[in-house]
């Protein structure tokens, strides 16, 4: 099985050690495996974790609706639990886009009228 170090993980994710750290900390991903020197050593399931986590915070969650989502995927939960889970961020997240979406046409507006 191929492993990553801490450096080539962070690379490859785009997030810092500190926080792949901190995301295993907060039970987030992992455990993270060790070797026999007592460094972390990253598979391409933990990326793949480090990604999907990624994607959930530039998507607005907080770390603990992740725990929650991770308890989920982790427990006996059915998957409409899963989904249920999901369903409710993304109409967070619909809402959010609106939002946005409203506010980059106010600055729209004001761009027009002060150019």
């Amino acid at each position: 099985m191929t492993t990553l170090t801490p450096a080539a993980t962070a690379d490859r994710t785009g997030v810092s050690i500190d926080t792949l750290r901190y995301y295993e900390r907060e039970g987030l991903i992992g455990p993270i495996g060790r070797s026999a020197g007592g460094r972390r050593q990253y598979t391409e399931d933990d990326v793949f974790w480090i990604g999907l986590v990624t994607c959930f915070r530039e998507a607005g969650l907080g770390i603990a609706a992740l725990r929650e989502f991770v308890a989920i995927l982790r427990a006996e939960h059915s998957p409409q639990d899963r989904v249920a889970f999901l369903r409710e961020r993304r109409a967070a997240l619909e809402e959010r886009v609106v939002a946005l979406r409203r506010a980059m046409t106010v600055l729209d507006e004001k761009i027009a009228y002060y150019s």
